[in-house]
């Protein structure tokens, strides 16, 4: 078992911050870039971004897997440089082709980076302090993100060529700092090889497994939320100010960064992991009926605006409570010698909730108005409801499976 020790947490931290700031200035700004300096148009971007993740999430199992038999340090450290020559591709990319292929590369290494980093955390992290880690790797992870935005801002206002593309240039140095730190971690020793007659990807048979990263993916859909949906509804369907959009990202942005650390203190096992997750779908129900007031007539526009942040509030409580349980659960009900591959097919349901996620959400409000908002918060609340007996059949199946060594059984498969 893993023995927590201070330094693995803080390289950790370092080396998501580092990513965060390059990712957040990029994300700020490669849109515009791949529009107004290359060409491209907002369909090709979009159709690209959606194959190029469609990849990703596939290839993130397979990668997770290959952290698993080859370890997860080494295996990390490689596609950390590989996102980093992906995103310096970008500063030479002139047409839609190569910039499909780039993005998949980019997406591909991002999915798998994610899956060997959480099973390099496993190896070097004790179980009872792994969620507290990971909450602050998240407040991390926001507050880079702002830094790089307000960056990624400057670059937006300056419009240049050179500008955007020293954006790329801080996104891939903070990738190739990234690979500088993991590689001072400790080495995690690789898993043992499946033994005859084992699939190679037992995750792909766990049944349990798979509807928890279903209902996961489905309580995820709060990503398009507040990035897309929420302005969206916003302009079109109340009489609050433009401004208030970028007031409640700030908002969600600082409460995940003071208090998601708190949050997680109090999921230290499967029990309170189920049940924070059954209570984030009940206060995001509570949130979208609250959104939902906003688009009624003769509401004003100062009202509107206490009544958005009363529902950003609420959102961003169940978003923290929905990630510390969640990932709890995905790393609880993964087996030991499984830890990459099950977090890459875990973490697949980020990639599908940010890109299959915006089209539906923003036809349930933007199309169907105030009973799109009662109806997705009714799917949020029937995913977080269901999450429990899922978790429970998942346990079962794991308590039934043969006394073997438990980086070689195969669960759920029955």
């Amino acid at each position: 078992m893993p023995h927590t020790s201070s330094r693995a947490p803080r390289a950790l931290l370092l080396a998501q911050l580092s990513n965060a700031i390059g990712d957040g200035a990029f994300y700020v700004s490669s849109a515009l870039y791949f529009t107004r300096i290359v060409g491209l148009s907002a369909a090709q971007i979009g159709i690209g971004l959606t194959l190029a993740w469609a990849v990703g999430s596939v290839a993130g199992v397979w990668l997770g897997h290959l952290a698993d038999r080859r370890g997860p340090r080494g295996t990390a450290v490689l596609l950390a440089l590989a996102t980093a020559a992906a995103v310096a591709s970008f500063l030479f990319i002139r047409s839609f082709v190569p910039f499909l292929i780039a993005a998949a590369v980019y997406a591909t290494a991002q999915s798998g980076l994610a899956a060997a980093r959480q099973a390099l955390l496993a190896g070097l992290v004790a179980p009872s302090a792994r969620t507290e880690v990971l909450a602050r790797l998240q407040s991390t992870l926001n507050a880079g993100l702002a830094v790089g935005a307000g960056i990624g801002g400057l670059a937006l206002h300056a419009g240049t060529r050179h500008a955007y593309l020293s954006i790329f240039a801080l996104d891939a140095a903070g990738f190739l700092l990234c690979a500088l730190v993991l590689r001072g971690l400790p080495s995690v020793p690789a898993a043992p090889a499946a033994t005859a007659g084992e699939p190679r990807l037992a995750v792909l048979r766990d049944r349990p497994y798979a509807l928890l990263t279903l209902l996961n993916a489905l309580l995820l859909l709060r990503l398009p939320l507040l990035s897309l949906a929420l302005p969206l509804w916003i302009v079109e369907r109340t009489t609050a100010p433009g401004w208030i959009v970028s007031a409640l990202f700030v908002l969600n942005t600082a409460a995940v960064m003071l208090l998601q650390v708190r949050t997680a203190r109090a999921v230290t096992g499967l029990p309170q992991a189920t049940r924070a997750v059954g209570r984030s779908g009940a206060v995001m129900l509570a949130s979208c009926a609250v959104f939902a007031v906003t688009g009624a007539a003769g509401l004003g526009p100062w009202t509107t605006v206490a009544v958005l942040g009363l529902g950003a509030v609420l959102q961003v409580a169940a978003e923290m409570r929905h990630s510390a349980g969640s990932w709890q659960i995905g790393f609880a009900l993964a087996p030991a010698g499984r830890i990459g591959q099950y977090q890459g097919f875990y973490g697949t349901g980020v990639p599908v909730a940010r890109t299959l996620g915006p089209l539906l959400v923003t036809t349930l409000l933007v199309s169907w108005g105030t009973p799109g908002w009662l109806v997705l918060g009714a799917i949020f609340l029937l995913a977080a409801a269901a999450t429990r007996p899922a978790v429970r059949w998942a346990e079962r199946t794991r308590a039934q499976a043969p006394a073997t060594d438990g980086a070689t059984q195969l669960v759920g498969a029955r």
